[in-house]
């Protein structure tokens, strides 16, 4: 077991350092969660005469991870992960072909919001949360070379061309919605941005010639990069918020019921830009390096280290601005009673674009809601050809809210089973993608509950006393007005 999660960990680290983040979250769409008014910020989440007034996830942070692998490396990389050696016997040589490795985290760790009047169903609200994004690409050559070089001549080119970036920010921020009339919603999002990390590789042309009688090898790179932090600079105590890396972002959200109950939402998310401080290395690299020890052990170690010695030799120290990977999605719904068992169902079709980058999915979300219970079942389809299956679980009451589901069930299993107690020897499929993602979220209400006037429980007769004029009259024996 701890070789399985020694390789989750090795599997997990490489994605996270080449990867395109652009997994949503579609099963979320139209349950009137916490966690939903955030990233929809047109959606009502308060019920008059059954929610309470505060909305809180008690520091429990609600995430969503999520991370594909598509392309012949795929069984290389996993035997590697979790057995500890390379089975590139399904990699192909001099094809230009490339694996794509996708991954994202979102975690809400602070939630909290208010309603504000039943006049327009005003919501206001405050989130911290950390985010991570990017994109990336390499070839099938760079992975079989690190198994066995003796298989390549002495000089080989285009091995390490490969395109990187990703970047991590906390952002804390504000939202807003209300009902503008009976049938039109409006929502917003706004959000101060503190940047982490961030860093782009760019390698356009690669060589690498190897020196056989002296056991290594000249590797050559040319290509751009940018880099938020010096290298070796960079600590954990670099995760905390910080201002250097300011940005700012902002999404927003308008919904349409129609008369015939068709709900109709278009929403802009986290459309934004982060500065990144004038300490970070921009630049251009055309240089060479060593590797030694090619016939000993972690050859990928040693290969790591002189790439990036090369590609951070010569840049220049000032700031840069990078954008936030935002999209732009659209969805209609309809509910429908299902009266034999006074159950509800909420289909929803979703498409979702990404603003700057190639990204298009098209999901459609099943809700089947009985009393409190809450089961999902997502279909999506992307431009990657990736067709996935979700599946969640929701328990939702009026003033509590507890989710936990995949998006991706059968690959998230299949990796799962592929990680627990692997076999020397065993061999893992090259399926259409490998991947894996979880999400986990809890909510409550608390306070006094939202009462229409006609309805209320309770009718104020004059002026509401603070609790200072409670005591003062208790102790005075005298009633102020």
């Amino acid at each position: 077991m701890n070789r399985s999660f020694t390789g989750l960990f090795f599997l997990f680290s490489l994605l996270l350092f080449s990867q395109r983040l652009s997994a949503q979250q579609f099963s979320h769409y139209n349950t009137g969660t916490l966690y939903d008014s955030f990233e929809n910020p047109s959606q009502k989440i308060f019920i008059a005469d059954s929610s309470r007034r505060f909305a809180f996830n008690l520091f429990v942070p609600n995430f969503n991870v999520d991370f594909t692998l598509a392309g012949n490396s795929q069984s290389a990389l996993k035997t590697r992960a979790f057995i500890g050696y390379y089975d590139d016997s399904k990699i192909t040589l001099g094809q230009n072909n490339f694996n794509y490795a996708n991954a994202s985290f979102n975690s809400y760790w602070f939630m909290l919001k208010v309603h504000r009047s039943l006049d327009g169903a005003k919501e206001w609200g405050v989130f911290a949360r950390t985010k991570a994004e990017g994109h990336g690409q390499y070839p099938d050559e760079s992975i079989a070379i690190l198994n066995d070089d003796n298989q390549f001549g002495n000089v080989q080119s285009n091995f390490f061309n490969a395109r990187y970036n990703y970047q991590v920010y906390h952002q804390l921020g504000l939202t807003y919605r209300e009902d503008l009339d009976e049938q039109l919603s409006f929502g917003v999002k706004v959000g101060a941005i503190l940047g982490v990390v961030a860093n782009r590789v760019n390698i356009y042309r690669s060589v690498i010639t190897y020196d056989r009688p002296n056991d290594q090898a000249f590797l050559s790179l040319a290509g751009t990069y940018r880099a938020s932090f010096q290298p070796g600079n960079f600590t954990s105590h670099d995760l905390l918020p910080t201002f250097r890396n300011p940005g700012a972002s902002i999404s927003f959200g308008l919904g349409y019921l129609t008369e015939d109950k068709f709900k109709f939402q278009f929403n802009v998310k986290d459309l934004g830009f982060i500065r990144w401080n004038n300490q970070s290395a921009v630049g251009e690299f055309d240089n060479t390096g060593i590797i030694q020890d090619l016939s000993l052990p972690n050859l990928e170690a040693r290969t790591a280290r002189t790439a990036l010695s090369i590609v951070q030799n010569n840049g220049v120290q000032r700031a840069y601005v990078s954008n936030t990977n935002s999209l732009a999605e659209g969805s209609v719904a309809k509910s429908f009673w299902i009266e034999s068992i006074t159950a509800k169902y909420t289909p929803t079709f979703i498409a979702s674009k990404e603003l700057f980058y190639k990204g298009f999915t098209g999901a459609l979300v099943n809700h089947l809601q009985y009393r409190n219970i809450i089961g999902t079942v997502t279909a999506s389809y992307s431009d990657m050809k990736y067709m996935n299956m979700g599946l969640q679980f929701m328990v939702k009451s009026p003033n509590v809210e507890f989710f936990i589901g995949s998006d991706r069930v059968g690959q998230t299993l299949g990796l799962a089973r592929e990680a627990y107690q692997p076999k020397l020897g065993e061999t893992f499929a090259n399926n259409k993608y490998t991947g894996a993602n979880f999400y986990l979220g809890f909510s409550l209400k608390f306070g006094n509950i939202l009462e229409h006037p006609l309805n209320a429980s309770y009718i104020p007769m004059g002026p509401k006393r603070s609790i200072f004029r409670k005591l003062r009259e208790r102790i005075t024996g005298k009633d102020y007005q």
